[in-house]
């Protein structure tokens, strides 16, 4: 059954004219040396016109001779790889080339495979039903784990010492520990320079999202060099503001208005949820704080007696939600809505969203962070309008915005 196997993996690389790397990139989902041994081999076959003990279609005087080992370099470490060879002595295989002693640009396409929420169990499956090849998982497990390192560095790299405003949000994931399925929370953290630059500040790992924890990551954002935050933009969670003003005493904080309208609305009816956020528009769309208290005071006489939470809430949390009105309308669509985050939480989801739940801690780290990478390659351009937004910025703030001119 494995010759039989082996054979249809030698046909397909055939089929495909494997014959460089980049050829092995683009075909094979993941490389480890069994892969790359089966690969030379029928490199060989090729070249002789026929495959091992097949002699009836042997139409050559040439013949195997058997393997030479050459030790190549990978990005893991040393690997030990058999070359086969041919009694003339023709034979020059082209996927390690004669004298290419590092292959460590294999190993990349399973880190880009891993980025794409391709699971070790997932390759190791796919591997043995494509191409009919065992590949231990462990082996994914260990070449992806190069990163953990990486990670960490980008986890304490200096920051910038002022940022105009910050995104605070969490995202929530199943995680193994000692045997049991338990609740994660990836703390995110997406900071906007005095330039417009997006950039992720960090992703931590902790229990399930509280004021505490964001509290110690406020204050190792400040051990990194961040000595001011203008804004920052978060969600309902309790006790965030308190964590902010303790941290950052001087930060304006305004509370996600997409968050209050999901908030308040679960004390609603169904049949009426359309109308009352359709009423909830001319509060967080008024021009002024005054104006947006008067819409407030209408929302509240028409909605107050059928659903008292639902307008509780907005009159209990109009500190941070009027915290726009002081602002430039460019300024107040910048902080209104956390959308930022949101649309970097759906780009992590996509690629998380096949696990129920993950092996590990490191295992969760290693996705989120190859994903955010992938994420932030493409935030080239500061935010649209920057130039305008940033005269506002210096008007409300002064000397806070510090500028290299």
């Amino acid at each position: 059954m494995a010759n039989k196997e082996n054979n249809k993996l030698k046909d397909l690389i055939k089929e495909y004219g494997i014959k460089d790397m980049n050829d092995v990139h683009n075909f094979v989902k993941m490389l480890t040396a069994e892969t790359i041994q089966t690969a030379l081999d029928a490199e060989l076959d090729e070249e002789l016109g026929y495959s091992k003990y097949d002699y009836k279609n042997k139409n050559t005087k040439n013949s195997r001779n058997g393997y030479s080992t050459k030790i190549v370099q990978s990005s893991n470490g040393e690997m030990e790889l058999k070359i086969p060879r041919d009694r003339d002595g023709d034979f020059e295989p082209q996927l390690v080339k004669k004298h290419q002693t590092d292959i460590s640009t294999i190993e990349d396409k399973v880190i880009f495979l891993y980025s794409q929420g391709v699971s070790t169990r997932d390759i190791q499956k796919t591997m043995q039903e494509m191409y009919g090849i065992d590949v231990d998982d462990s082996r994914v497990s260990r070449i992806t784990d190069k990163l953990l390192p990486l990670i960490n560095e980008w986890q304490e790299r200096p920051l910038q010492t002022v940022y105009a405003m910050v995104i605070l949000d969490a995202i929530h994931y199943n995680v193994r520990e000692n045997g049991i399925v338990t609740k994660k929370a990836a703390y995110i953290a997406i900071g906007t320079d005095l330039e417009g630059q997006k950039d992720v500040l960090g992703i931590w790992l902790g229990a399930s999202e509280s004021s505490k924890y964001w509290l110690s990551i406020l204050n190792g954002l400040k051990n990194r060099g961040v000595q001011d935050i203008l804004i920052v933009s978060v969600d309902g969670l309790s006790g965030f503001v308190q964590a902010i003003n303790v941290a950052f005493p001087q930060t304006e904080v305004q509370r996600c208005v997409i968050h209050q309208i999901r908030a308040s609305t679960r004390y609603v009816s169904y049949k009426d949820v359309k109308q009352f956020t359709a009423d909830l528009k001319p509060i967080y769309k008024a021009p002024t704080e005054e104006a947006a208290l008067f819409a407030l005071d209408e929302f509240e006489a028409k909605w107050n007696s059928k659903y008292p939470l639902g307008v509780k809430s907005w009159r209990a949390n109009w500190n941070e939600l009027s915290t726009m009105f002081k602002y430039s309308p460019e300024i107040r669509k910048l902080i209104y809505t956390t959308n930022a985050i949101e649309n970097f939480n759906r780009q992590l989801r996509k690629v998380t969203k096949t696990k129920s739940a993950f092996v590990s801690d490191n295992a969760l780290m290693k996705l989120l962070y190859l994903t955010t990478m992938n994420i932030i390659d493409k935030w080239t351009m500061p935010i649209r309008n920057w130039g305008m937004i940033l005269d506002n910025l210096m008007i409300y703030f002064g000397d806070r915005v510090k500028i290299s001119l």
